[in-house]
């Protein structure tokens, strides 16, 4: 926000008295939310109507962190929000989202009530920055049909104007973007790859009246696993129709190496987590969300079983 700030002509003097120093902020994983809504005052009154929403159109998926990393193997477009509600229950009690879905329009409530001005800008951003997000994972045109509000327009609406491009309401019960279903539906750069790498192979395996190789199987299993985890453990089902299987031809491939799909989840998780605690970095709380878990304790509970060892001992002993 403040790079951004800075190049519409704001100099860092005119932050000197952030209760968060700018000096420190390299230094920082996070700031206190206030400190957040502040800054979102701040900007608001200095650079006009608007730069909420013009900073959720800078936004790209790395500035999110973990989220964001785990938004890129998002399977289609709506599963960011499965993500981010997963993600702000075991990290935070900020806000998250909702979806509900209609035959024609789905709507993506933001359920964060906003007890002062800078939580409605922040807001803003959020609903801004959410169509960035999905034209990224997507790689397509992907655009609001409506978006609501529940406080009062601004003076202008320029920049609400030229990044909703759709009917944009305010003093409204409720805050949310609303979407053609079909669009949030639609699947992502990144499942498109994998479901075209396997189509392929299923007609190499016609052509030459071949089947592939069932180590070959697993290792894709395992990569498809490890893409889904943020979004909670996924099912046979689910990672079969990605790859073009059954289920009863999934599981009797992972049976041809003495495998089945439970024991393929539980070892990836385990891998996973133990990669991940390797990073000091990475809270617990974060590497729960990465393995598919819904509560911290779970996932405590969980790696002792696997290693004997609670997650703060093994990454003690590394």
């Amino acid at each position: 926000m403040i790079n951004h700030a800075l190049i519409e002509g704001m100099t860092r003097d005119d932050f000197d008295d952030l209760p968060t120093s700018i000096v420190s902020m390299d230094n920082v994983l996070v700031v206190p939310a206030n400190h957040f809504f502040e800054l979102h005052e701040i900007l608001d009154k200095e650079l006009g109507p608007g730069f909420s929403v013009r900073i959720g159109q800078q936004m790209k998926m790395e500035d999110y962190g973990v989220l964001g990393l785990s938004w890129k193997t998002c399977s289609w477009a709506g599963e960011i929000f499965e993500r981010s509600e997963r993600y702000f229950k075991l990290l935070s009690n900020t806000y998250f989202f909702r979806v509900e879905k209609d035959i024609g329009i789905s709507r993506v409530f933001l359920n964060r009530e906003a007890y002062r001005r800078g939580m409605e800008l922040s807001n803003e951003a959020t609903l801004s920055a959410t169509i960035v997000v999905l034209r990224a994972i997507t790689e397509s045109d992907i655009s609001p049909v409506e978006v609501s509000f529940k406080h009062a327009p601004p003076e202008k609406l320029d920049d609400y104007i030229k990044a909703f491009n759709c009917p944009i309401l305010f003093n409204q019960p409720q805050n949310y973007i609303a979407y053609k279903t079909e669009d949030l539906e639609m699947r992502t750069a990144k499942a498109d790859e994998s479901i075209n790498r396997f189509l392929l192979e299923r007609v190499e395996e016609e052509a030459r009246g071949i089947e592939l190789n069932a180590n070959k199987i697993v290792y894709d299993v395992e990569n498809l696993i490890r893409d889904a985890l943020p979004s909670g453990i996924p099912g046979v089902e689910q990672i079969g129709q990605i790859m073009g299987m059954s289920r009863r031809t999934l599981t009797r491939r992972l049976s041809e190496n003495g495998l089945t799909f439970r024991d393929l989840i539980k070892r990836i998780q385990e891998e996973v987590s133990k990669e991940l605690l390797k990073n000091p970095e990475r809270s617990i709380a974060e590497i729960a969300f990465e393995t598919g878990f819904s509560e911290q304790s779970a996932f405590s509970r969980a790696f002792k079983n696997w290693t004997n060892q609670s997650p703060a001992e093994f990454r003690k002993n590394q």
